[in-house]
């Protein structure tokens, strides 16, 4: 069955051919669309009734069977049906089987253009929602170890040389700060996907007076796409929108899985972790690898391909809808699944880090006092230049010493954690989200 079909002939061969090459994978992801589908279609019976486009014996029956459908479905027995084109078409072919002419009446005033960019903008609202969830999970869990390790050292890099004290609570605190950034792009997302496109129609609009209100408010929308035309545009856009917002969160993933590979690493010797989070060699039996930062590290980084596999997929299309837009799923939709248990093996490896707390006892980690000596020189009258210059050439010499300060967080390096004023901005960040 297919919404568009008007002739019963069973088709040839051909016909196979061009049906199995067009939908693809489109049935295996529009499963995951038949929660919104049902969703959407409840809404647009209740304006249809509204209207008085369908009686209300009706919308009633509609009402219940899209709810039965909706059951099935949460229950985890809907599936589409061999012979079936997608998820709309199955919804409306089990309505039909049940009631018959009734069914048949579902569509009207509605394109399954609209249907399925509804069906789209719901799932992403919803996906975008959990993925919050998780992020705001991890991070306060990078807050929480940033506080409880703010004054254990830490030595700093620059161009992958030893540059000047820093501490895990830095360390920690850093990538929590980046996920409060990555959150405004997924809120930024979440504002796009959460305007309604019904009753937009194949970008057209419709000679029934649809109530576009009314099925905006139904379904919890913040706001409409007004112009019809750009409702359509929105398909492909949208999506795109959402890629950058994971990608954001994928990168600030990836930078943490990378340090963390190099921090496990004999030649730092930063952190550990215990025997079943990480994996052995089949030959080397000393070996503890980070597998599971390395996948994190992998997983992320083809997420931050996304926005640009999506770039080249949409680019020179003109307004309105084609077919190539169908194939914005497949790279879209398990991207959610992929961050999600990204973000959740993340947090996982976090709550069994173990830290090195005496890693500046060993004497490659002299020179990371440098500044802290010119520093001292400067409060006690000496021109910075000057200063400098002294410092250097010890160096240079072999010459130079530093105790290091007996209080950790007298280096200036340390900076300022201002957990507060972060988790203050990460929690209104989240109520809008909710």
């Amino acid at each position: 069955m297919k919404l568009w079909q008007k002739e019963t002939a069973t088709p040839n061969k051909e016909a196979l051919m061009v049906e199995s090459f067009t939908s693809g994978k489109d049935k295996e992801f529009d499963v995951l669309l038949a929660e919104a589908d049902v969703t959407g279609s409840l809404a647009h019976a209740a304006m249809l009734k509204q209207i008085k486009l369908i009686s209300a014996s009706d919308f009633s029956a509609l009402e219940k069977e899209l709810k039965t459908i909706l059951e099935k479905i949460n229950a985890g027995h809907f599936k589409i049906e061999d012979g079936i084109e997608d998820v709309h078409s199955q919804v409306e072919f089990m309505l039909t089987q049940k009631l018959g002419e009734v069914g048949k009446k579902i569509h009207s005033g509605r394109s399954r253009n609209d249907q399925v960019l509804l069906d789209i903008k719901l799932y992403l609202r919803s996906q975008l929602k959990n993925i919050a969830k998780e992020v705001h999970s991890l991070f306060e869990s990078l807050q929480n170890l940033s506080e409880a390790h703010k004054e254990v050292l830490l030595p700093g890099y620059t161009h992958m040389q030893v540059a000047m004290p820093s501490s895990f609570g830095l360390w920690f605190g850093a990538f929590a700060e980046s996920l409060v950034d990555d959150m405004e792009l997924l809120l930024a997302a979440y504002h796009v996907s959460n305007k309604n496109p019904l009753g937009s129609g194949a970008g057209f609009g419709s000679s029934f007076p649809l109530d576009r209100d009314l099925t905006t408010k139904l379904l919890s929308f913040e706001s409409m796409n007004h112009n019809v035309v750009y409702a359509q545009m929105s398909r492909g856009k949208t999506e795109k929108v959402c890629s950058f917002a994971l990608s954001g969160i994928a990168s600030t993933l990836s930078k943490l899985a990378m340090d963390a590979c190099m921090y496990m690493g004999q030649d730092f010797d930063f952190i550990s972790f215990p025997d079943h989070l990480t994996t052995g060699s089949s030959i080397m039996p000393h070996k503890k690898n980070p597998d599971v930062f390395e996948l994190i590290r992998a997983r992320c980084n083809r997420i931050q391909a996304l926005p640009n596999e999506l770039t080249l997929l949409l680019s020179n299309l003109p307004s309105g809808y084609h077919r190539d837009l169908q194939l914005t799923k497949e790279c879209l939709f398990p991207a959610f699944e992929n961050l999600s248990s990204c973000v959740q093996m993340t947090n996982l490896m976090l709550e069994n880090i173990r830290l090195n707390k005496n890693i500046l006892d060993t004497p490659k980690y002299k020179y990371l006092w440098t500044v802290e000596a010119v520093n001292e020189e400067v409060l006690s009258g000496v021109p910075f230049r000057e200063a400098y210059k002294n410092i250097g050439k010890a160096v240079a010499d072999g010459n130079f010493k530093f105790s290091k300060p007996l209080n950790h967080t007298h280096a200036g390096s340390m900076g300022n954690l201002c957990t507060e004023e972060i988790k203050a901005k990460m929690e209104k960040l989240q109520l809008q989200l909710r």
